[in-house]
């Protein structure tokens, strides 16, 4: 329970939004350490999106990062 994101971003004035394409609520994007968006779903996030798409990334993008440290 709680808040299960590592990150949210509060944006009053719109100017990430506009400059990330948001357009709609809700939208869930996953943005790697560089700053790149690695994925971006629109609409509400169910369990098969969770499972099938979101979940997938974050390992790879994980994965990706303990390369790059062990380089």
């Amino acid at each position: 329970e709680g808040d299960p994101f590592d990150v949210t971003v509060v944006d009053a004035d719109g100017r990430i939004g506009i400059a990330y394409g948001v357009y709609g609520v809700p939208e869930t994007y996953v943005v790697d350490a560089a700053g790149l968006i690695r994925m971006k779903h629109t609409g509400p996030m169910t369990v098969q999106d969770l499972q099938d798409k979101l979940l997938p990334i974050i390992a790879r993008l994980k994965a990706e990062a303990g390369k790059a440290k062990a380089s």
